[in-house]
C-alpha cells in the first residue's frame, strides 16, 4: 500500500531556514509585512512524492497572523566580593506566520511544457540566421542568470545585443546584464 507524502518546502526567513508544509503555523523573526498581509519567503528546496527540486521555480505564500514578543531573557552580571551586580533583559521581536500554499508555479515553470513541443523545420538556413540575428536566442526568457553566463559565450554578437536589449527592457537582472556585457566585450576584443 503506497502512501502519498505531503509536499514540503524549505524556506528562508530572517536568515534562518525552516521546513514547512501547507497549513502549518510557525514563529519566526519579525517580518516587514503587516498583520493579515501575505508575503513570499525565499524558497530553497521543494520536495514531496519522492521528488525533490533544489532552487525551484515554485513559490511559497505565507500570511502574517500577528506580531508578538518572545519570552523575556534575563541577563545578570556580578563580580564576587565587590558588590557589583547588574541585571538587564531582552525580548525578541517575532511574527507568527501560516503557510497558505506551496507550489504556485511562476512563469518559468509554466513555460516549460511549451518548450517540449518540437518547432517546425525552417525552409532555409538564411531564414534561421536572420531570425537569430534580430532576436535573443530561443527560450531566453526562461534562462537563469547562471545559464545566461554559460551560454552567452557561444552566441553571436547580434544575439547578445538583442538579449541585452531584452534584459534591460523586461527582466533587468543585474547578473545577466553583466554577463551579456562581458560577452559582448570579449567578442569585440576578438575582432
Amino acid at each position: 500500500m503506497a502512501t502519498k507524502t505531503q509536499s514540503y518546502a524549505i524556506i528562508a526567513v530572517g536568515g534562518k531556514q525552516y521546513v514547512v508544509r501547507e497549513g502549518e503555523r510557525l514563529v519566526v523573526d519579525r517580518v516587514g509585512a503587516e498583520e493579515g498581509k501575505t508575503f513570499q519567503p525565499g524558497v530553497l528546496f521543494v520536495g514531496g512524492d519522492g521528488k525533490g527540486q533544489l532552487a525551484p521555480s515554485t513559490s511559497v505564500t505565507a500570511r502574517v497572523i500577528g506580531h508578538v514578543r518572545g519570552e523575556k531573557v534575563r541577563i545578570g552580571k556580578r563580580r564576587p566580593k565587590s558588590g557589583y551586580r547588574r541585571q538587564t533583559g531582552f525580548r525578541a521581536a517575532l511574527s507568527q506566520i501560516e503557510i497558505e500554499s506551496i507550489g504556485a508555479a511562476t512563469k518559468r515553470a509554466a513555460a516549460a511544457p511549451k518548450a517540449e513541443t518540437k518547432p517546425a523545420e525552417p525552409t532555409s538556413q538564411q531564414a534561421v540566421e536572420k531570425e537569430s540575428a534580430s532576436q535573443p536566442p530561443r527560450g531566453y526568457a526562461d534562462f537563469t542568470v547562471a545559464e545566461i553566463g554559460e551560454k552567452a559565450k557561444r552566441w553571436k554578437r547580434e544575439q547578445l545585443e538583442a538579449a541585452l536589449q531584452y534584459e534591460r527592457a523586461n527582466a533587468n537582472r543585474k547578473g545577466a546584464i553583466a554577463a551579456l556585457e562581458s560577452a559582448i566585450e570579449a567578442k569585440q576584443e576578438k575582432n
